[in-house]
C-alpha cells in the first residue's frame, strides 16, 4: 500500500522507483500521494492544481457505476489524466468539482489507486470497495502463489502372518 503524503510528488524519484518494483511485483493500492507517485510510476505526469482539494464532503463519480461518493480529500495535485500512457489503465472515478482524475484501476497488474482518502470515512462505507477490491488482489496472489503439496504416501498397511 502507498499511502498519503504531503507535497509536489515529481521530485520523489526514489518513491517513483520504488512504486514502479512494487506495482510490478505485488498488488498494490495508491491513496493520495500513493495514487500520484504511480502514475508518475507509469508513465504520467502530475501537475499543481489551481485550488488545492481539501476538506470532507468532495463529490467523487464513480464512472463505471454513476455511483457518488461523499469524500475526504487533502491534496494540491493531481495526475494528469491526459499524459498517462493509452489503454493501460481505466480511469474509473473523477471530481464531480472540477473533473479531475480521482482513480484509477490497471487493465493488467493487480494496481489500483485513488486520489482521495478512502480511510477517512466520510460517506462513511462509500469507499469501501476500494479496500475490498485490494484485499480480493491480495487473496488472488496468496492463492497465485500457494506451491501444490505432495500427495501424502499411503499409509502402510502392516502385514500379517
Amino acid at each position: 500500500m502507498l499511502s498519503n503524503g504531503p507535497g509536489d510528488p515529481e521530485p520523489l524519484e526514489f518513491a517513483i522507483m520504488t512504486a514502479r518494483e512494487a506495482a510490478r511485483t505485488l498488488p498494490t493500492l495508491g491513496i493520495c500521494l500513493g495514487h500520484q507517485l504511480l502514475g508518475l510510476a507509469f508513465g504520467g505526469k502530475t501537475r499543481k492544481l489551481k485550488f488545492g482539494h481539501r476538506g470532507a464532503n468532495h463529490p467523487v463519480i464513480d464512472r463505471r457505476t454513476g455511483a457518488v461518493e461523499v469524500t475526504s480529500q487533502n491534496h494540491g495535485f493531481m495526475v494528469d489524466d491526459e499524459t498517462l500512457p493509452a489503454g493501460e489503465f481505466d480511469l474509473t472515478h473523477w471530481s464531480g468539482n472540477d473533473q479531475t482524475l480521482e482513480g484509477m484501476v490497471h487493465r493488467s497488474l493487480p494496481v489500483l489507486s485513488c486520489q482521495y482518502h478512502p480511510e477517512a470515512s466520510p460517506g462513511p462505507h462509500d469507499s469501501r470497495p476500494w479496500f475490498a477490491a485490494f484485499r480480493e488482489l491480495v487473496l488472488a496472489r496468496r492463492i497465485a502463489k500457494r506451491k501444490p503439496r505432495p500427495a501424502p504416501a499411503p499409509a502402510r498397511t502392516p502385514v500379517v502372518r
